[in-house]
């Protein structure tokens, strides 16, 4: 598996305080089956994360795990950030790639520009990946405010915690409507500490009950992300099978 949104880099934002709480992550990301896990810490007002402190977070915790897993650059970027020229944008790429990005999706609210700032990047050839929708209140109430942003381009990325119940009902029902629906295009940890929003991916990975549509959203997606290729067709008969009451 490869996990495109974690907060494991050191000392950077509100995820692993220091490089042994990093390695911690890691070591986790290893055990749960991810050969490779993105840095992708908050790019905001009340975290003043720089590119330049990104990549030095990254060179440090790579060199200090080693063989163990691969640590990819990135970032999360709040919407008030992506009016910054591409050349910075690029710096900031999903999993080291300029041409996607990682943007947050808005905890409370939905902007009514949104669908125009996602625009703007495509426009800029970048393609939006928008992190954790199922969490936004006003997605779990009307999903289908995803349909014109998916389908002008845009990829989301849901959270294991959510589809594994971690973050409650609510979060799982809307990512599960998401998956159905056929909105959501990859899986990752949002992982901030061992213990807390754990790494999980495998087990969200089963919940799904469907091992085609398990490895395209946790392998084949953030891989072809990562490796610059053209992402695959969703499997066509996958659909997730609510094993579970909600």
């Amino acid at each position: 598996m490869i996990d495109l949104h974690s907060h494991v880099l050191p000392g950077i934002d509100d995820g692993a305080v220091d490089l042994e709480e990093a390695l911690s992550i890691c070591r986790a990301a290893a055990a749960d089956g991810i050969e490779a896990i993105a840095g992708t810490p908050h790019v905001r007002h009340d975290h003043g994360t720089t590119a330049e402190g990104m990549e030095a977070a990254l060179a440090e915790l790579q060199a200090a795990a080693g063989d163990l897993i691969r640590i990819l650059p990135g970032g999360e970027l709040d919407l008030a950030e992506l009016d910054r020229p591409r050349e910075e944008l690029a710096r900031f790429g999903l999993g080291g790639n300029p041409d996607y990005l990682l943007v947050e999706t808005p905890y409370v609210g939905w902007p009514l520009d949104l669908g125009e700032r996602l625009f703007r990047l495509r426009a800029a050839g970048i393609t939006p990946v928008l992190a954790h929708p199922e969490r936004n209140a006003e997605v779990q109430a009307r999903p289908e405010l995803l349909e014109s942003l998916v389908s002008s381009g845009a990829l989301t990325q849901l959270t294991a915690a959510a589809l594994d119940g971690r973050e409650g009902r609510r979060a799982k029902h809307c990512a599960l409507t998401l998956l159905e629906r056929g909105l959501a295009h990859l899986i990752a940890s949002d992982a901030h500490a061992p213990q807390i929003r754990e790494v999980g991916m495998s087990a969200a990975a089963r919940e799904l009950g469907d091992g085609a549509l398990a490895r395209w959203l946790t392998l084949e997606v953030p891989q072809a992300i990562v490796e610059g290729g053209a992402v695959p067709p969703r499997p066509g008969s996958a659909r997730p099978r609510r094993r579970f009451r909600l």
